[in-house]
């Protein structure tokens, strides 16, 4: 599985040979450097670690993740991922990669990351809930979600029941996005749609799982 981290930075639009407008997400994708590297014989699977965005200052971090970047003559990053390789081998503690190294021009790619936290949101717009009726005498509940359903039976309101609550910031997967262009120079990824979260989020890219022909 190849993956690597990045930082969103907002969204923009490419053209194609035929001048059709293509909406991308830009990424500042990379590059991540390989923390550790776990092998089948030490740890029981094949897997690497890699680390996204350096610390301002080696005193953010405690005494324990400085340890454990220093084995690997790394100063501590902010990020952290461990992700799963079919052959470990191939990777070194400290070796850096860049968004050339895992994606190419026509690829796919799935984006995990954060939505935007909303914070405390009605039906309906956590919901899409339709309200209720604004005329022949309703009085200040057109937004309210009306009856739960907790009468004498069931005497309690069901798990899930859609109610008013938090809205967002909730961890989400974009499947299948089309690797519109790359630009190694300045570790920039573009896929094609929109990802999950706010400018500056930082997001997981990997190689799809369920890529189609």
């Amino acid at each position: 599985m190849k993956a690597i981290m990045g930082e969103k930075l907002g969204m923009t639009q490419l053209f194609d040979e035929e001048s059709k407008v293509i909406p991308v997400t830009v990424i500042k994708a990379g590059p991540v450097r390989v923390v550790q590297v776990k092998t089948e014989a030490t740890d029981g699977y094949d897997a690497i670690q890699i680390a996204f965005k350096p610390l301002k200052s080696v005193s953010k971090a405690n005494q324990a993740q400085a340890g454990h970047y220093a084995k690997a003559g790394l100063d501590p990053h902010r990020h952290v991922l461990e992700v799963r390789v079919d052959d470990a081998s191939e990777f070194k503690a400290g070796q850096e990669i860049t968004v050339g190294d895992v994606f190419e021009l026509g690829m796919k790619a799935d984006v995990t990351g954060y939505t935007k936290g909303k914070g405390f949101a009605g039906v309906m717009e956590r919901h899409n809930f339709k309200g209720q009726g604004a005329s022949h005498g309703a009085h200040r509940v057109h937004r309210a979600p009306g009856s739960i359903g907790a009468a004498s039976t069931p005497s309690r309101v069901f798990r899930g029941k859609r109610m008013a609550g938090r809205l967002g910031g909730t961890r989400q997967t974009h499947l299948n996005l089309d690797v519109a262009a790359i630009d190694p120079e300045r570790n920039l990824l573009m896929l094609r749609g929109a990802i999950p979260g706010p400018k500056g989020a930082v997001v997981v890219i990997r190689e799809a799982v369920k890529a189609s022909a």
